[in-house]
């Protein structure tokens, strides 16, 4: 959902490779969420929490009973809403959206896509659990492109949910819905493409097919019965393409470094066997920015989720804020406590938001691309080669001290590490944004303890 006066985002990319087609042979997730430029979409940590028998839950729009308990989730979310782009939980399970336009038309309010990510992470043990939720949710309640008196315009939604062994596909029209369950990989894109290949469909999805015109012959085709545009043409279309060419062309290599440079790529569907494309072309690639005309949205946060279900560490949540392309990804760990900074960005800039800081310092590298490109990515390649140095070792350090009992001194540890990262990228992201825009940086002054330490 968009707020009045914004522009439908026209992004967002979301793509899986399970273990049989990684290097290390463990799944990973990654996602751009893609929205207005200005809109913050700070970073934040929700307990496990458990309810009383008969309790309300409070979306954005529609009121839902609550569940008995709630698991530990992390999720980036959009300012103004209470549901997540993208976010995983305490079980592994890690969700992303993207935006559909279905022929299906809600009355009223209903979910709106990023709900549903969050409910995922909130109910979802294992990626089947979250798919049985959301789609449970889905049928009882909606979702959908529904006229809104407030002037918001909305969506239908699609999603990927997985966790270390499994991963699904989930599509969304109106109350009706399509699963398919992922083989090895695959990517998506704002465009529905779960076709007669469903391995579950909504109990009404055929019915509502044959009101829209659809015959009967023949298994359903999701995609075709109730997709509102071509759906073999447009953006949507050809970054889809793109992303699984290139995870077609890693599989069984593909890594964390690679996943890093797909969410970083300004190739189209022309150049879907080309290697990575760097040179920043805003209004095309999945790195988006909206330098390139009014109305076009901007990648404001990205993940790379490295599962694990050996045991032999904890999971890494590489994520990243505004144009990953200029950014870095930081490793994050849902075991230990998010630095705080990461947690604040509201509708206003704020002098003590990592979020807005990344969108200032992005704004200032564009104003004279030819030269500060090149310089913002030869000072982050260091600071990212180190953590990826480090990561694994603290992931494999965290593991044993769980596995000791020590779960508060793995979760100190844990805290500390991303907040000496964190501090270490914000000096730089600081001394940058001062040499090019002349801005001072109050976040980079302050004691590290204070801002950054909850």
């Amino acid at each position: 959902m968009i707020l009045p006066g914004q522009q439908e985002p026209t992004g967002c990319d979301t793509f899986v490779a399970l273990g049989a087609a990684t290097a290390s042979g463990q799944t990973i997730f990654a996602k751009n969420s893609d929205r207005p430029p200005e809109e913050a979409q700070p970073l934040e940590l929700h307990e496990r929490t458990t309810y009383p028998a008969g309790g309300v839950l409070k979306t954005h729009f529609v009121d839902l009973p609550q569940v008995a308990t709630t698991h530990r989730n992390v999720g980036s979310r959009p300012y103004w809403c209470w549901g997540y782009e993208i976010g995983f939980n305490e079980h592994q399970v890690v969700i992303g959206n993207e935006a559909l336009q279905s022929k299906l038309r809600p009355p009223g309010p209903t979910l709106i896509g990023m709900d549903l990510v969050r409910l995922g992470l909130e109910r979802g043990a294992t990626a089947a659990e979250a798919v049985d939720a959301m789609t449970g949710i889905v049928s009882a309640h909606g979702q959908g492109n529904f006229q809104h008196p407030g002037g918001q315009l909305t969506y239908d939604n699609s999603f990927i949910v997985a966790d270390p062994k499994n991963a699904y596909v989930v599509e969304t029209a109106g109350r009706e819905w399509a699963v398919r369950k992922v083989k090895t990989q695959t990517g998506i894109s704002n465009v529905l493409s779960i076709a007669t290949d469903w391995d579950a469909v909504s109990p009404g999805a055929e019915a509502a097919a044959r009101k829209l015109g659809w015959d009967g012959a023949g298994r359903l085709s999701f995609a075709d019965a109730f997709t509102e545009a071509d759906r073999f043409s447009g953006s949507g279309f050809m970054r889809r393409t793109r992303s699984c060419a290139v995870l077609d062309r890693h599989e069984g290599n593909t890594d964390a470094a690679s996943m890093m440079a797909l969410l970083s790529d300004h190739a189209n569907g022309d150049a879907d066997r080309s290697g990575f494309v760097t040179d920043i072309d805003p209004g095309r690639g999945i790195c988006m920015h909206a330098e390139g005309g009014a109305g076009l949205s901007n990648t404001a946060a990205s993940l790379v989720a490295e599962l694990c279900d050996d045991g032999s560490r904890l999971p890494i949540y590489w994520t990243s804020m505004y144009s990953p392309c200029l950014g870095i990804f930081l490793p994050t760990f849902i075991e230990g406590d998010l630095p705080r900074a990461l947690s604040f960005g509201d509708v206003g800039q704020s002098d003590y938001s990592v979020w807005w800081l990344f969108r200032r310092l992005v704004r200032a590298v564009l104003k004279a691309p030819e030269r500060r490109v090149a310089d913002v990515r030869s000072e982050w390649a260091p600071l990212q080669a180190a953590m990826v140095k480090t990561a694994y070792s603290v992931a494999r350090d965290g593991r044993v001290m769980l596995e000791q009992g020590r779960p508060e001194d793995a979760k100190t540890m844990l805290t500390e590490y991303m907040v000496e990262n964190l501090y270490s990228v914000v000096l730089v992201a600081a001394t940058l944004l001062e040499s090019y825009a002349g801005d001072r940086v109050p976040l980079a002054s302050r004691p590290m303890t204070e801002i950054f330490l909850n």
